[in-house]
């Protein structure tokens, strides 16, 4: 079908293109939905016509003022920009390996970053814990935890692009070395664990528990940053991944540098992952499940593909973290918890499909 006809788009294309925007449009209502309900919903209910004013403004209530701006507004940012990321990064690493297996958890920078956050426990003395007021702990040098996390989680990334150079820049190459470096990233962090005490082996492990109630504003606007300027980056390059979706040797007759676009949508989808999993730890299979849903209902148009998996992303994000907080009231369970239970039957029924391109 041809997509001019005298100049003019056919009826069927603009059909064709009319029912995706429909669909992103519907998406970002629910999302807005479920940021509202997010905010609203907690050991104080607060009424949605509130939560909207709060944010014009016009709220009278300053007891509801205090609890939306200090608490639950930053929650709702985190979840929404942690899982627009994490998916964004999802659709990138699934387009350019060509292979629906590909998202950061199975690449293994999440177990890079655990590895990190284990070894500035241990070895860097960032493991003392204190104890809140709700009976939690916190680690004592969360800066320097989430800093050696996001090195880690950078050397990952680093070493999967260089072992892709020497050996050539194929799918099958980047998804081994990721399996591979998950597993190695993995064994260092039980041989931490095991020389541990128990201080340090319990904040290595509350480390891994991913929440996003540990992000305060300034974590919130690096991640609106990183976020925002790596998905701007991903819609850029979306007629390069559509390209790299019929084949490496279509896209290099289309003009497509396909192993620099490669290189560079890894390296900026390590550097997304990176930052959310420093400042949130380890939040497992949104990257890998929401472009899969997304592409069921919208195909593999990178133009529509790439924002409907953000606004996926950030409403199971949303939908995830309040349910956590609200299952078990008043006790909080860590929202990777729920996107495990939700992602790991996925990846299996990925697996026993074999739909690897």
């Amino acid at each position: 079908m041809s997509h001019f006809e005298n100049g003019r788009s056919p009826e069927e294309y603009n059909a064709y293109i009319g029912r995706k925007c429909i669909f992103l449009f519907l998406l970002l209502v629910l999302c807005m939905f479920f940021f509202i309900l997010a905010v609203s919903l907690g050991a104080v209910r607060i009424p949605a016509l509130e939560v909207v004013k709060t944010f014009f403004g016009l709220s009278s209530d300053p007891r509801f003022n205090i609890i939306i701006l200090n608490i639950r507004l930053p929650h709702a940012l985190a979840a929404l920009l942690a899982g627009a990321g994490l998916a964004a990064a999802g659709a990138a690493m699934q387009s350019i390996l060509r292979n629906p297996l590909g998202s950061p958890f199975t690449l293994g920078i999440s177990q890079a970053g655990a590895f990190g956050a284990a070894f500035a426990v241990m070895i860097m003395g960032s493991g003392v814990m204190q104890s809140t007021q709700v009976g939690a702990v916190t680690i004592a040098n969360p800066y320097l935890t989430t800093i050696i996390a996001f090195i880690f989680c950078m050397i990952a990334s680093m070493v999967i692009v260089a072992i892709a150079r020497l050996r050539g820049a194929t799918p099958e190459v980047m998804v081994l070395s990721g399996v591979a470096l998950g597993s190695l990233f993995g064994a260092g962090t039980m041989f931490l664990q095991y020389f541990a005490d128990d201080v340090q082996l319990a904040a290595m492990v509350f480390w891994t528990f991913g929440d996003v109630a540990r992000a305060g504003w300034g974590e919130i606007r690096i991640m609106a940053a990183v976020v925002g300027v790596s998905v701007l980056f991903f819609i850029y390059n979306r007629w390069n991944y559509n390209a790299i979706d019929a084949g490496d040797e279509t896209a290099k007759g289309l003009g497509v540098r396909v192993e620099v676009v490669r290189m560079a949508g890894m390296m900026v989808a390590s550097l997304v992952t990176a930052t959310i999993v420093s400042f949130l730890g380890i939040i497992g299979f949104v990257g890998l499940i929401c472009p899969h849903i997304v592409r069921r209902v919208i195909g593999d148009d990178h133009r529509f593909l790439m924002p409907a998996s953000c606004l996926t992303g950030g409403i199971l994000l949303l939908a995830s973290d309040t349910v956590a907080r609200l299952m078990l009231a008043p006790h909080v369970l860590p929202v990777s918890i729920l996107t495990a239970f939700l992602g790991a039957p996925t990846f299996l029924y990925l697996l026993i499909r074999r739909r690897i391109r």
